[in-house]
């Protein structure tokens, strides 16, 4: 995304939340932004190519809404030119529907509620794929105005701010960079999580590159997320692969509002209907996918971190976790969480997962888990992130990558809490840091103060505790104080400070000296000569 694009975009997020930030708290108003720019995504996308496919292309939107129009009128042309738009989109708006017909209205003084509410509705009957998207945006909520005078105006004057944007024409991913814009100036202001469903895309094109090493060319590469959220970790594996018109999307999420935000993405990001498949039920709760296919060839998670979990007994009769004879415990679920996503990973592909780092040696039943995991050479690399490089947390995490049967037991260690970027905010891995680690693993050998291979036997000499400060010595000695050195300096600084003294006495005795300043001249002087 260019800089310029991206001060567009962020500025218009800023005066759009700048109108709900006295209403209602971040978490809401993030939704109707979100709507509202996907809203204006699909509407601009359908004029432009309505123009294309009327061989009068334009590059302005006002231009392509009065051709639109125009067609839209003419009998002969308006049934033929809405076949298509279904054919190619599965949805069509009318002409006094469109997001550009709504801000006219809006200059006009016409701009009625409705009208949106109503284009909401035509896009989400359209086809199965909208069902529902557009139901966290309470065009009639009374936070936004307690009269329907005042909604309409709180809702027309987003829609202001917010028709500068050139969505359609994004490079990039306008809804994750709109989504990730909010969580970072926003997400204090909500109090809440907000951080847990999107992960920063540099720590997404680190996992991503794991999963995909070697796999960049493989035709039907197939991705699972349990915990998608918006889905950027799904949608990061489309922008690395290079067949990723055959990539097939599975992801699951709790939160229905981020459910639908993830589905916004999966159509932003152009994927085919038959390649997104994405499910809003608990992850934990039930298993999903039960058919075929179940198993995929990367698994990529970044979960809530030490969540509540039921834990319920029944849970060990279930595949995912009964050949580890001991479940996560109820405050922290995750392991839970790590077993789920491995239970479905191919015997040929690999996981990445972020979590705390208190997975690495926390006992009981974390440890009996992580012990079975070593003994069956699941673990596959630590990798330690830097502090603060998530928005919700400060904390330092960790990627655990996993495979399946592998042919050795050792452990690749990798300490990159040092390799970092200091923000404003947060931490930033830039792509140096980034390749630095991808290529650590790729070579698998040891790197001083920064990787280690540990063979199975040191692990199990460590407890199976895989704390990364037992593997990767980061220990830097202090430089030996030469004394002799030292107080040269000490010497000198006192000669300097000597000889300022002198100069300002100096001064003071050529100032002017009244009966009022005498005193003070008198006792500055009795200080710089110690008495």
């Amino acid at each position: 995304m260019s800089e310029n694009i991206s001060k567009t975009l962020y500025q218009a997020l800023w005066n759009s939340a700048d109108i709900l930030r006295s209403k209602m708290d971040a978490n809401e108003y993030k939704s109707y932004l979100l709507g509202l720019v996907f809203y204006k995504y699909l509407s601009d996308k359908m004029l432009y190519h309505a123009a294309d496919l009327l061989e009068e292309s334009t590059a302005d939107l006002n231009e392509a809404q009065k051709i639109y129009e125009e067609a839209y009128q003419d009998e002969e042309i308006k049934d033929d030119l809405l076949e298509n738009l279904q054919y190619d989109f599965s949805y069509s708006l009318e002409p006094n529907l469109t997001f550009t017909s709504l801000v006219q209205k809006i200059h006009k003084g016409t701009f009625q509620l409705e009208d949106l509410a109503q284009g909401f509705r035509n896009i989400e009957q359209a086809s199965e794929i909208f069902e529902n998207l557009f139901e966290d945006v309470d065009l009639y909520s009374k936070k936004l105005g307690a009269t329907a005078q005042k909604q309409n105006q709180s809702i027309a004057d987003v829609m202001k701010e917010l028709a500068v944007l050139d969505v359609a024409g994004h490079d990039g991913d306008v809804l994750g960079d709109a989504y990730e814009y909010l969580i970072g100036q926003f997400a204090s202001d909500s109090g809440k999580k907000a951080g847990e469903f999107y992960t920063p895309q540099p720590v997404s094109k680190l996992m991503t590159k794991i999963v995909l090493h070697g796999k960049e060319n493989q035709k039907g590469f197939s991705v699972y997320d349990p915990t998608c959220g918006s889905g950027s970790l799904l949608l990061n594996v489309k922008k690395y692969s290079e067949e990723s018109g055959t990539i097939s999307y599975f992801g699951q999420e709790l939160n229905t509002s981020t459910y639908n935000l993830a589905r916004m993405n999966m159509i932003l990001h152009d994927v085919d209907i038959a390649n997104q498949h994405l499910h809003n039920a608990d992850t934990l709760d039930q298993d999903w996918p039960t058919e075929e296919p179940t198993n995929f060839d990367a698994v990529l998670m970044n979960p809530p971190y030490s969540a509540k979990w039921s834990a319920d007994k029944g849970f060990l009769d279930d595949p995912r976790f009964s050949m580890y004879g001991v479940l996560a415990p109820k405050s922290k679920a995750d392991f839970a969480f790590l077993l789920h996503g491995y239970y479905h990973l191919k015997d040929t592909g690999v996981m990445a997962i972020i979590l705390p780092h208190g997975v690495l040696f926390r006992g009981n039943a974390e440890g009996k888990i992580r012990q079975n995991l070593l003994e069956n050479g699941a673990i596959d690399a630590v990798i330690g992130l830097p502090a603060n490089i998530f928005f919700n947390t400060s904390i330092p995490t960790t990627v655990i990558v996993l495979k399946k049967k592998r042919p050795t037991k050792d452990v690749l260690f990798i300490d990159a809490s040092k390799d970092f970027e200091k923000g404003k905010n947060q931490n930033l891995l830039k792509d140096e840091h980034i390749e630095k680690i991808l290529n650590a693993y790729i070579k698998r050998e040891d790197i001083e103060k920064y990787a280690h291979v540990a063979t199975y036997e040191e692990i199990v000499e460590n407890g199976y505790n895989l704390n990364i400060p037992r593997f990767v010595d980061t220990f830097e000695e202090e430089e030996p104080i030469d004394i002799a050195q030292l107080s040269k300096e000490i010497l000198e600084t006192n000669k300097k400070i000597q000889q300022t003294e002198k100069e300002i006495l100096a001064m003071l005795d050529e100032l002017a000296v009244t009966d009022s300043s005498k005193d003070i001249i008198e006792m500055t002087k009795a200080v710089f000569r110690g008495e």
